[in-house]
């Protein structure tokens, strides 16, 4: 019983560094390089270091039944119908339409899930501080002005593209 509860400290230390906290660092990095969960998260992006303390980015959510428990009960209907597949399949399909030249508010109104900012398509402020889910503020701080990249969060994909 010792050896086992001795045990799990020592891995419990050793995964939170030296100090034995672990989270973000300064430069809102999370130990070591991003490595994809899916093929349309943009993680060049994110392994590079932030551009800004203080971007605007809008942004299309593209979730999938999977992620319903994040919304509590407020999930988007056509979130409910998507696989994680169906959704990358999503995201896909945005990206060829933006590369063909697609307007992204046009697309954000018509297809994103945070019906929020579809419906009046504003943009966020993101700062290493906002109250913003860290893989969303990640990757809106990486971003050059006008690039587009794609994060897995809690609530789905959001492709952020940035506007200033």
């Amino acid at each position: 019983m010792r050896l086992a509860l001795a045990l799990a400290v020592a891995v419990t230390v050793a995964a939170c560094g030296p100090t034995g906290m672990s989270g973000p660092s300064m430069n809102n990095k999370v130990g070591a390089p991003v490595t994809a969960t899916t093929t349309v998260e943009s993680t060049e992006i994110l392994n590079r270091e932030s551009r800004s303390n203080r971007t605007q980015v809008k942004h299309i959510l593209i979730s999938w039944r999977d992620k319903s428990e994040a919304f509590s009960g407020g999930a988007d209907p056509r979130a409910l119908e998507r696989s994680k597949l169906d959704a990358e399949r999503e995201i896909r399909s945005l990206q060829k339409q933006l590369a063909a030249g697609a307007d992204f508010d046009t697309l954000m109104k018509a297809h994103s899930e945070d019906h929020g900012s579809a419906e009046t398509a504003e943009s966020y402020e993101v700062t290493p501080d906002a109250k913003l889910v860290i893989e969303f503020r990640q990757l809106g701080l990486r971003l050059d002005v006008g690039e587009v990249g794609v994060v897995e969060t809690d609530f789905g994909f959001h492709m952020i593209k940035r506007v200033e």
